[in-house]
């Protein structure tokens, strides 16, 4: 008999080398092929001026706990850095700005001086969230189950998440299931009279989504959030080195396990025969054979540029060309000669801005943004997500240097009557005038600027579409319906294929997740 060919991953990113510390724990000995020349997919650090270090993409890709802890990355140099302050959001001419910690109550006591019916909800805000947090947590790490004939172990995981549904209470159980398919600024508003405010929390429910604050269910991510982290405001933890560190160490535990890792191998096509995959062919014409092929990468790339059409059934094949992935963010980073003077800052100033920093005054403001991108523009005047992480960590830049990192929102993939090739740097000077209207000194401060424009994120991380969640966190395309009803559960119509990327359960905003669910499900059946 012949011995099992180890499987092969595709893509080196979070989930893909997650997935590989799994499966080589195991025994498996997995072989990882990225096309890259270094590791870490989108969540990678480099130098983008000399002596200057920052997160090209991702500033925000932090294993949940409880994950870091089972592989044992910090036997591999990852260290956790906490900033206490989760957002600061400045107001547009020096109007009281908004400091979101990592303790509610200190938020609160802040919110008190300038929105004092704000700071009296906040505290309820946070404990209810926290409560719902705590019911949805053991989601995230569910395989969804089958919807036409679920299995006993699944029936059960079920009717335990149902006694936790009702342990909720009638209260929170109400709110979340009336929150679901709700626009965040709605919720955000039955809770805040501060515009900035219910602005600042709303931002987490479009953050890299092709939906305003006013979209039916864009309360969902703030949901998934609290499952990862307890709260609904985005955390600004960070690791110290950047992002890269953590992939570093996840390469490096991966290695441990058994598992191979090979850069500069880009896959062309995945081989099948009779219903089966058999092999990846690269770019260079080499043959891998393979018994298992996981594929960390996107679903519209993995099944409508790996496989031949005549792979897949054509159904199949239309209802994945109908997987929305349309991106809307861009990616700048900035090489700085000192810190940015934003306005409202307290009295300890750096520290505010050590987390994340928001751009975008109100609910309205933010609609008016994505308004741009419905209509084939980016935004004059963009949400931004913003870092300076060489704050909290001031190895990434020269002594009284920063480097900020500045997600941009709406940006989108396709323009009308233009391409991004000639766009990169109107978009920057829009980034960089709305920017100046909160940090008056900023423009004297640039050194170097890198601008990633979707197009780039396609091109260079094989992001369909730009898309940075590999797809819409929308309601039909979560849980049961990620990517596709019927095939959330990582296998795919072809045996032996499985998807272990974002595009899956539980998607963009649980970095690892999906590559763990994965993982165990993959496990399950070739070990069966």
């Amino acid at each position: 008999m012949t011995a099992p060919r180890p499987p092969v991953i595709i893509g080196a990113g979070i989930n893909g080398l997650v997935a590989a510390c799994v499966l080589g724990r195991a025994g498996l000995r997995p072989l990882v092929v990225e096309k890259r020349a270094l590791v870490g997919g989108c969540s990678v650090t480099e130098e983008v001026h000399p002596g200057f270090r920052a997160p090209i993409l991702s500033h925000g890709s932090t294993l949940m706990p409880a994950l870091a802890q089972e592989l044992g990355l910090v036997r591999y140099g990852l260290e956790t850095l906490r900033p206490e302050v989760r957002v600061f959001a400045p107001s547009p001419g020096g109007g009281p700005a908004v400091t979101l910690y990592d303790d509610p109550k200190r938020t609160a006591g802040e919110l008190a001086r300038d929105w004092p019916a704000d700071a009296a909800r906040y505290a309820e805000f946070a404990a209810c969230f926290e409560r719902i947090g705590r019911f949805l947590r053991p989601v995230l790490s569910m395989t969804p189950p089958s919807v036409d004939a679920p299995t006993l172990p699944e029936t059960w995981r079920l009717l335990r998440l149902g006694k936790g549904f009702r342990d909720l209470g009638r209260k929170d159980g109400y709110r979340l299931l009336r929150w679901g398919p709700m626009a965040v600024a709605d919720l955000a508003s039955e809770w805040f009279e501060s515009d900035l405010l219910r602005a600042a929390v709303a931002a987490r429910g479009i953050h890299g989504t092709f939906a305003g604050p006013w979209s039916a269910g864009t309360s969902l991510p703030l949901l998934f959030q609290a499952a990862a982290d307890g709260q609904a405001v985005w955390k600004s933890s960070l690791y110290k080195g950047g992002p890269g560190t953590l992939t570093r160490a996840l390469a490096s535990a991966a290695g441990q396990a058994g598992a191979q890792i090979r850069t500069g191998a880009r896959v062309a096509r995945v081989l099948t025969a009779a219903g089966r995959v058999t092999a990846v062919v690269l770019s260079t014409g080499e043959e891998i054979g393979a018994d298992a092929v996981i594929s960390s990468a996107d679903p519209r790339s993995t099944f409508l540029g790996l496989l031949d059409p005549a792979d897949l059934d054509p159904d199949f094949t239309h209802k994945i060309s109908n997987y929305r992935c349309t991106g809307t963010a861009a990616k700048i980073n900035y090489a700085l000669a000192g810190l940015p003077d934003f306005t409202g800052l307290p009295v300890d100033g750096a520290r505010a801005l050590a987390g994340r920093i928001h751009i975008g005054p109100g609910i309205d403001h933010l609609e008016r943004a994505f308004d741009a991108a419905k209509y084939g523009g980016f935004s004059e005047s963009p949400y931004l997500d913003i870092t300076l992480p060489s704050i909290a960590d001031p190895s990434l830049a020269p002594a009284g240097a920063h480097v900020m990192s500045v997600h941009v929102q709406f940006a989108p993939f396709t323009l009308r009557g233009a391409d991004w090739s000639s766009k990169g740097a109107a978009l920057a000077e829009a980034v960089e005038r709305t920017l100046s209207e909160y940090a008056p000194n900023l423009r004297s401060l640039i050194l170097a600027r890198q601008v990633i424009t979707p197009a780039d994120l396609e091109e260079v991380c094989g992001l369909t579409g730009g898309h940075i969640l590999h797809g819409e966190m929308s309601l039909d395309q979560l849980f049961t319906m990620r990517p596709l009803l019927g095939w959330a559960q990582y296998r795919t119509p072809l045996r032996g294929l499985y998807l272990c990327g974002a595009g899956t359960h539980p998607g963009g905003g649980v970095p690892g997740g999906s590559g763990a669910n994965a993982a165990r499900e993959i496990l399950r059946e070739l070990k069966g």
